[in-house]
């Protein structure tokens, strides 16, 4: 029988350093060690959302005058925007037509908005909803107003006078925005609303103005 050779372990031929060799080139220890460590980070990650973040989230009070303060804004830009044509010098029967028009949408817009946002959970909830279903209530009335008067209107006095009432009733739109704004801040002895306002990124320009 004749003696077969010897085989050392660390001998590239032995099939157990084969293994060994076969295992580093299919995974490295570099690539192990980070798949690893990624591993640690996404179970970390995992549990530190699971924790939640230390940043305040917005109250469901502070949403709702956001959505007011959003709605409003909206609302005035149409309405600057309206009258822009007639600021300029641009003053015709055309041009006031076209104005009414935009001040009926951007009305109807606005009572469609605020009527979406219900009532903020509230002690006060449902005194703001009524506030701003008035709010919604008298900006009708004041665009009808403003459509009226320049729905048949001709000539140079009827234009004016035309104007004279769109230039008027607009103000009076904007006291009653600035007033149920400020109404809607006062009305909760708790302050939930007045905090809420001034939380509420969006309301920044009303406030400024009120």
């Amino acid at each position: 029988m004749k003696n077969e050779p010897r085989v050392l372990v660390n001998d590239p031929r032995s099939p157990a350093m084969r293994d060994r060799l076969r295992a580093r080139l299919i995974e490295p220890p570099a690539l192990r060690k980070g798949v690893l460590s990624l591993a640690a980070l996404l179970v970390f990650g995992l549990l530190a959302a699971g924790c939640g973040s230390d940043e305040p989230e917005a109250s469901g009070t502070t949403d709702w005058a956001a959505g007011v303060c959003t709605a409003i804004t909206t609302w005035t830009d149409s309405i600057k925007s309206a009258a822009d044509p007639i600021k300029s010098g641009d003053i015709s029967e055309d041009s006031l037509k076209s104005a009414a028009d935009d001040v009926t949408s951007a009305t109807d817009t606005l009572e469609s908005d605020l009527k979406d946002l219900g009532k903020p959970d509230t002690e006060a909830g449902q005194q703001a909803k009524d506030s701003l279903d008035q709010l919604s209530s008298d900006l009708s009335t004041d665009a009808d107003t403003i459509k009226s008067a320049v729905e048949d209107v001709s000539g140079v006095s009827g234009i004016a006078a035309a104007v004279t009432t769109v230039a008027t009733t607009l103000t009076t739109m904007q006291t009653q925005i600035t007033s149920a704004y400020t109404s809607l801040t006062q009305l909760d002895a708790a302050d939930e609303l007045k905090t809420a306002f001034r939380e509420a990124g969006s309301c920044q320009e009303l406030k400024s103005s009120s």
